[in-house]
């Protein structure tokens, strides 16, 4: 595996010291060698989702938390000694191991819902920008006329 060194970047970008511990952290991490396979996808112009293959895990043994624009996804086994101690297995391709899988969300990206069917976790993300973000229309108003770079003012007509 081959490792990046981002100490220039450092160096000469101000402000950016989380892109480069992000940039980090993607170089560092294989994530478990691809245990349990995921799909990101786009559903809309702000919407995301991330589907995790699950089989064979309940959703009591499923857990899902967002700290700090940190998603994590773990997955914890419950132990069945008594049932696994029965059976005998001629292969055992099935993994149900225990997991820990973790994405980076962007800013104001949230986690809308979260399904478990037929084996697949499905975790509905949205952006939600605050309302001082959002584009505004401003106004233009018209304005006073200036005459000879001085405010225009009323004369008002005392001869009544």
């Amino acid at each position: 595996m081959r490792t990046y060194d981002f100490t220039p970047l450092y160096r000469s970008a101000v402000g950016f010291d989380r892109l480069a511990n992000l940039l980090e952290t993607a170089a560092r991490t294989s994530q478990d060698g691809g245990y349990p396979p995921y799909n990101i996808e786009t559903t809309g112009e702000n919407a995301y989702r991330i589907e995790i293959a699950v089989a064979g895990f309940s959703p009591d043994e499923l857990n899902i938390e967002v700290k700090e624009n940190l998603l994590t996804v773990t997955g914890r086994k419950t132990a069945n000694d008594d049932a696994e101690a029965q059976k005998t297995y001629l292969h055992r391709g099935l993994a149900e191991r225990d997991f820990e899988r973790r994405f980076q969300l962007a800013d104001y990206v949230v986690v809308s819902e979260a399904n478990l069917v037929n084996g697949l976790l499905s975790i509905s993300l949205k952006r939600e920008l605050p309302e001082a973000l959002k584009p505004r229309r401003i106004e233009i108003g018209a304005g006073q006329p200036l005459i000879e770079g001085k405010a225009q003012t009323k004369v008002e007509d005392k001869a009544a």
